[in-house]
């Protein structure tokens, strides 16, 4: 009897494999996003002096692009710092041909390898952020980074901002008020609903809107609305007496036994009132 035995195909992925070659630093391109990239000066200074001393301990990685050209996968420092002590041929890992990237996913393993070489500021970051978002798309940028797509959007700010909502600034909302509301609600046609209820606001109930609105996401329209309304209303006003009304308030504070402050409010509810 045969026996057949049915197996099903999987998706190989090859390793990356490379050779060690040595080629004309001169015949190296950068990709025209990463030439635009300011690069630490002081940072290239310190590592073209350790190799300098020390030797390249870890050769860039290309790929070839065509016959004198080869294209920088990773290792855009290292260039930088060979070229700064005037080397004219260097070492170099030529990745193979079934394991070339493509140029995206090239850019984005060389902005992944910079930001975890170097501590980033919050405007690198972002710039980082920003960058990989648009080559790569949200969820692998916040996975090449390793944050969350919370996280990344936190960074991305207004530039993460769906063209939909994008369009109410300036005229109906603030770059602040659409950025807030994309960041506390991610599913657009909820956000532009919310855009749309939120424009008549005057800008101070608004602001307080968003707030509670990121404390309670799932809550109403008219019950973030009325919370709103009621903490704007208990916020502190600081009302600046004269000498004289100031005397006249502490006497009727100690007239009537309380505190200034309570004799204020009931001074000024008893006028509001009358209004």
């Amino acid at each position: 009897m045969k026996i057949i035995v049915a197996t099903r195909k999987r998706h190989y992925k090859p390793p990356i494999t490379y050779r060690l070659r040595e080629i004309p630093i001169k015949q190296i391109k950068v990709w025209k996003d990463a030439q635009a990239r300011k690069l630490d000066r002081e940072g290239i200074a310190e590592l073209a002096k350790s190799i300098k001393n020390e030797g390249l301990q870890n050769p860039p990685m290309v790929q070839k692009e065509s016959k004198n050209s080869y294209l920088l996968m990773s290792g855009q420092r290292r260039l930088a710092a060979l070229k700064r002590i005037g080397a004219k041929k260097i070492p170099v890992l030529l990745l193979t041909q079934n394991t070339k990237y493509d140029l995206e996913n090239a850019k984005a393993a060389s902005v992944v390898e910079n930001l975890h070489r170097n501590k980033m500021n919050t405007r690198d970051m972002t710039q980082a952020c920003v960058f990989l978002t648009d080559s790569i798309g949200k969820a692998k940028a916040a996975q090449s980074l390793g944050i969350s797509q919370q996280t990344l959007k936190k960074y991305l700010g207004f530039a993460a901002v769906p063209d939909k909502l994008k369009q109410y600034v300036p005229k109906q909302l603030s770059r602040d008020d659409v950025t807030k509301l994309y960041q506390i609600v991610s599913d657009l046609s909820k956000a532009t609903r919310i855009a749309e209820k939120i424009i008549p606001l005057d800008q101070r109930l608004r602001k307080k809107y968003l707030q509670i609105l990121a404390k309670n996401p799932k809550s109403s329209h008219l019950k973030i609305i009325k919370k709103a309304k009621v903490g704007l209303l208990q916020q502190k006003i600081t009302v600046d007496l004269n000498k004289t009304n100031a005397r006249k308030l502490q006497r009727l504070a100690i007239k009537n036994d309380v505190e200034i402050t309570e004799m204020a409010n009931k001074i000024m509810s008893a006028y509001l009132k009358r209004r």
